[in-house]
């Protein structure tokens, strides 16, 4: 830690810097939502334009803020930040296990992506950048609130438990276990069994005034 005296009487402690690095993972499984509504299937590949993946639910260069967005009258066009989202299995099953079932889909909840080989998947910081093996580069923008409405999707596959109960568990079981998403930085082809790369950015905490 060292001190920056940006006014005399007022000396602000710097963070701890952490160093730029990369770690590399693979791709087990890609899905796309062409139904009309979120929930996502098994796909060949995924095919990766600047508005995202070809015919998703989730395309589009803008969006709709929603509840996500309360500083913003629901509806008011926005830039689309969520062109993708990527899942870890393992995060996945740590959920279920919180929520008392045998396992949460990826499809379920609207996954495009899952990746495997990197750790604390979810927690991957803003602007990190993810490399795939066929070319396509993704920017993450920041982790994947978990919602009572993936919560509902995950209970109508559990019909014997209580519906309304099981959706909300899904709120603090998936909690920074929900994934990632990010948007299009260099469009392409997806495939599963590909390599990916991420690059994560030099990071701090910010301290504040």
């Amino acid at each position: 830690m060292m001190t920056l005296p940006m006014f005399p009487d007022a000396p602000v402690t710097l963070p701890e810097i952490i160093a730029a690095r990369k770690i590399k993972g693979m791709v087990s499984a890609v899905l796309d939502a062409r139904g009309g509504d979120f929930p996502s299937d098994a796909a060949a590949r995924l095919v990766v334009g600047f508005e995202g993946i070809a015919d998703d639910y989730h395309a589009g260069h803008t969006r709709k803020s929603g509840g996500r967005e309360p500083w913003y009258p629901r509806g008011t066009e926005i830039c689309n930040e969520r062109q993708v989202s990527i899942v870890a299995a393992d995060e996945l099953a740590m959920a279920a296990k919180d929520m008392g079932i045998d396992r949460i889909e990826p499809g379920w909840i609207g996954a495009n992506l899952v990746i495997e080989g990197i750790p604390l998947l979810s927690m991957l910081p803003p602007r990190t950048q993810l490399f795939f093996e066929g070319g396509v580069t993704l920017r993450i923008d920041g982790d994947n609130a978990p919602c009572k409405i993936a919560g509902a999707q995950i209970a109508k596959n559990f019909p014997d438990r209580d519906q309304t109960g099981l959706a909300l568990s899904f709120v603090s079981a998936a909690k920074r276990r929900r994934g990632v998403v990010a948007w299009v930085e260099k469009p392409g082809t997806i495939s599963a069994g590909e390599a990916v790369t991420a690059r994560i950015w030099e990071q701090w905490t910010y301290p504040g005034a």
